[in-house]
């Protein structure tokens, strides 16, 4: 088959939120398929080739709701106009998607989209745009869902839709069939016996590093114990503009876009910096500096580094607010790792499907933001690391089912089922 993929971002690493196409397209290279890729340009991009796949690149940026610029056009004639046998779209809310909206029925070859959560579903800002999603989903041949019950699958249900498949996230079976290091420990500074903790995502506030940390923090611990917190620090420009505030009090509420705007004024007068100093790293040093068994360590590892620190963990703990299927977890249970998450995105169908992992109680918001009670967690990390024989059977059990249906082989297999139709 030749294939065509759009989505607006596209660049070839191993593991992270880049894993699911790049992990997909190789695989299908591999099986004798053509994959070119349509995606935003990008400064940093040296080879418009990696290992077979094609990166075709746009210039362009925004949604349809944020107002797109650059290359549009070329991008609609692009993929109307190209040879290919099927299209498949990731990603509501982008760009890729956005601009081609209006365009589906034109598009005659075979069509399959990944909406990847609706996001914005419940902002107000987003209520035209989701007006006008029932009928685009209806162009699709197929869906494709990583979630049996989340938000994005719900619409389509609501809406008589019932032309999909579900297919759930993965981990590489290459990459954790690594060997455990047992100088691990020792190259970051932490005890054999230590209890070692960790969690991974980018440092945008709403990744639960800050929750994570607090919880360990409160948590009761009988042996000394490190937490790694794991992710890159974005460097965003940061400007108040009456656009951008309209923008927030739509999506969010006054009360968002009031937290906005004090947060902005830090910033600009210098006390706050953005993607330096947050709140978590207030939390370390405060732990750090006090007479205790416990250590915060904050950190971006390489990814061979990060690959053994999920296998020389006793937990991972999860506290996002806003996910769709989280794949750290599944890289959790490929090394044999216990999670410990909140109910955010599908983390509850995770921990069902691989039995490798716990969910701690937390409500949600009206915009579906989780809000995680810091006493709660700390409870709950305190009493499953102190149940040996319960971390065992996690630890098991994650990993037996994760090689037996999460492998990205076994998921690139499903999707290639999907694309033949």
């Amino acid at each position: 088959m030749k294939i065509l993929i759009c989505s607006d971002s596209y660049y070839p690493s191993v593991g992270g939120v880049q894993a699911v196409l790049q992990q997909i397209a190789e695989r299908l290279v591999k099986r004798g398929h053509s994959i070119t890729i349509a995606t935003s340009k990008l400064r940093e991009r040296t080879s418009t080739i990696h290992n077979s796949v094609v990166i075709k690149e746009f210039d362009v940026s925004g949604n349809s709701n944020r107002g797109m610029k650059g290359e549009v056009q070329k991008y609609r004639d692009h993929v109307l106009s190209e040879d290919y046998d099927v299209l498949l779209m990731k990603a509501a809310q982008s760009w890729t998607f956005d601009a081609l909206m209006n365009d589906l029925n034109k598009i005659k070859k075979r069509k399959v989209f990944i909406p990847c959560g609706f996001s914005g579903l419940y902002y107000p800002y987003y209520e035209e745009y989701y007006k006008k999603m029932p009928n685009a989903l209806r162009q699709f041949d197929h869906l494709i869902f990583y979630a049996k019950d989340y938000r994005d699958i719900n619409f389509a249900k609501a809406n008589n839709i019932s032309n999909f498949t579900v297919i759930p996230n993965g981990a590489s079976e290459i990459e954790f069939s690594a060997k455990q290091d047992e100088t691990f420990r020792e190259r970051i500074g932490v005890g054999k016996k230590e209890l070692l903790l960790m969690t991974v995502g980018t440092f945008t506030g709403g990744k639960g590093h800050y929750e994570v940390a607090s919880s360990f923090q409160l948590a009761k611990l009988d042996k000394p114990a490190t937490l790694i917190l794991n992710g890159n620090m974005p460097d965003k420009q940061v400007k108040i503009t009456l656009t951008r505030l309209v923008k927030e009090y739509f999506k969010m509420g006054p009360l968002s876009m009031i937290k906005r705007i004090l947060n902005d004024l830090l910033v600009l007068i210098g006390i706050k910096k953005v993607g330096k100093k947050r709140d978590w790293n207030d939390v370390a040093k405060e732990v750090n500096s006090r007479e205790t068994n416990k250590n915060i360590i904050i950190t971006n590892l390489k990814r061979d580094d990060l690959i053994q620190c999920f296998l020389n963990a006793d937990l991972f703990v999860f506290a996002s607010n806003v996910e769709y299927s989280p794949l750290v977890l599944f890289e959790s249970v490929a090394a044999g790792l216990p999670f410990l998450s909140v109910p955010v995105g599908n983390t509850i169908e995770i921990a069902d499907w691989t039995q490798g992992g716990i969910i701690c109680p937390a409500p949600s918001d009206k915009n579906g933001r989780t809000i995680v009670n810091h006493k709660v967690l700390a409870e709950k990390m305190s009493s499953l690391l102190k149940d040996e024989m319960l971390l065992k059977i996690l630890s098991k059990d994650g990993r037996k089912n994760w090689k037996k249906k999460f492998t990205w082989e076994h998921i690139s297999l499903e999707y290639e089922k999907v694309l033949a139709g």
